[in-house]
């Protein structure tokens, strides 16, 4: 009996030796596997629509919205401490709602000067604050992506690579498990320049689309010059797609909803599209006289009519994967509508 009991002892201490060394040495916590980071699916063509915080919502039909499958909302504005103000919340929340119901994905879109984007943007803890509020709005209002309207980076200052290093991080907050869709408002490229190098190749992989400003080629000094003319739109695809090699489906071609004069101030003379119009100008046409308040005397203006829309949608249809307008509220609300335009050449039901 004392052999068992000695025997039963050596068993329960060792039972106890071994369960305390387990205790001692838990088996290591599994590491969490990181959400993947990958674009959202590609939808096809890009029919973008801006919609300024100015604008009223009420008078704008359904079918506006119909017409577009983006709407960028413009704008929320970036201050110098990597925050962001909301223009109008009452508008953007309309806005949303009505895009929403009319089947348009809705973006938010961010601008603010150049300084504020700088001092924001200098620093990885800046960022991290300016893309946390990012997202907070995005979650908030279940928006599908966000757009940047930084206008403009630069190698001048170097700011091109801060613009880079922002692209990179929000696409990744954006991209995490392939959510929501990331784009950014460009220059045409046509000059050199500090501008045009701000756009480093590496945004190209960071980015869903750009909307590319194919507009605002104007001189103050040189008559009968157009502002938006077929050559921008060719030397702008030159440069982008040809020599920079951005990928074809990530370049979406700007429009105006305005015209230009040329050889004049720009103060005060640039009128919207639906405006040329009220004052006899031809909606198949690219030039018409016109006057304006505060300019003493009627003077031309340079503007895109639905031929050289439609023109230009074939050309963005053939070479790129969509085209944007600026801005929604500058076009008409019947026949003559440049969004019209657009979609019966594509084909877009609205």
């Amino acid at each position: 009996m004392r052999q068992f009991n000695k025997l039963w002892l050596l068993i329960t201490l060792i039972i106890v030796f071994i369960s305390g060394c387990k205790k001692d040495n838990p088996s290591p916590e599994p590491t969490p596997t990181p959400a993947p980071i990958f674009a959202p699916p590609d939808f096809g063509f890009k029919v973008v629509g801006y919609f300024p915080y100015y604008r009223n919502v009420a008078t704008m039909p359904d079918t506006k919205f119909k017409m577009t499958n983006v709407v960028n909302y413009a704008f929320f504005t970036v201050n110098g401490s990597s925050g962001l103000t909301l223009n109008s919340a009452s508008t953007f929340t309309a806005v949303v709602a009505k895009a929403k119901l009319n089947n348009a994905k809705i973006f938010m879109s961010v601008n603010g000067a150049a300084a504020d984007f700088k001092t924001s943007t200098a620093t990885a803890a800046g960022r991290n604050t300016l893309i946390k509020t990012i997202m907070d709005y995005v979650r908030q209002y279940v928006l599908d992506g966000v757009d940047m309207d930084w206008e403009f980076p630069t190698t001048s200052d170097g700011t091109h690579t801060q613009f880079t290093a922002l692209m990179k991080e929000l696409g990744d907050s954006l991209h995490t498990n392939g959510k929501y869709y990331l784009t950014a408002a460009i220059t045409p490229g046509k000059y050199a320049g500090g501008i045009r190098d701000g756009v480093e190749n590496a945004v190209f992989n960071y980015v869903d689309w750009f909307n590319v400003m194919v507009y605002d080629d104007f001189n103050t000094t040189v008559p009968y010059r157009h502002h938006s003319d077929m050559a921008l739109v060719t030397s702008s695809i030159n440069y982008w797609l040809t020599t920079r090699a951005m990928p074809a489906n990530k370049f979406v071609l700007g429009l105006p909803g305005y015209g230009r004069p040329s050889g004049i101030t720009q103060s005060n003379t640039v009128l919207t599209y639906a405006g040329i119009l009220g004052q006899g100008g031809s909606s198949t046409s690219d030039s018409a006289t016109v006057t304006a308040s505060g300019y003493a005397t009627p003077f031309t203006i340079y503007y895109n009519g639905q031929t050289t829309i439609k023109l230009k949608t074939m050309v963005a249809k053939q070479k790129a994967n969509g085209v944007m307008l600026w801005e929604k509220g500058q076009d008409t609300n019947d026949n003559t509508s440049l969004l019209k335009a657009v979609c019966d050449t594509i084909g877009r039901a609205y």
